[in-house]
């Protein structure tokens, strides 16, 4: 398994107590529209993203990631 792939199967492993329907999950899966999250539900990830692999992911940034693709480069980059 690559980084990469690895990074994915954890991000999604964080989003599986936040994803209530059930989505299935792809690099364009969106945050905001394909799993509906509100800002809340959205706080409570990132930290949990953030204790998973002990980084800290800015406000700036968090405002950029709108897909679970775009949240593994950004974790990808982050680790390096």
């Amino acid at each position: 398994m690559t980084d990469r792939q690895e990074i994915f199967a954890k991000v999604a492993e964080q989003i599986a107590p936040f994803n209530k329907k059930g989505i299935a999950l792809a690099e364009g899966t969106t945050f905001a529209g394909d799993l509906e999250w509100d800002s809340l539900t959205v706080m409570d990830f990132v930290a949990a993203i953030e204790d998973e692999f002990d980084i800290i992911i800015t406000m700036n940034m968090q405002a950029e990631i709108e897909t679970v693709g775009q949240l593994v480069d950004a974790v990808e980059k982050l680790r390096g």
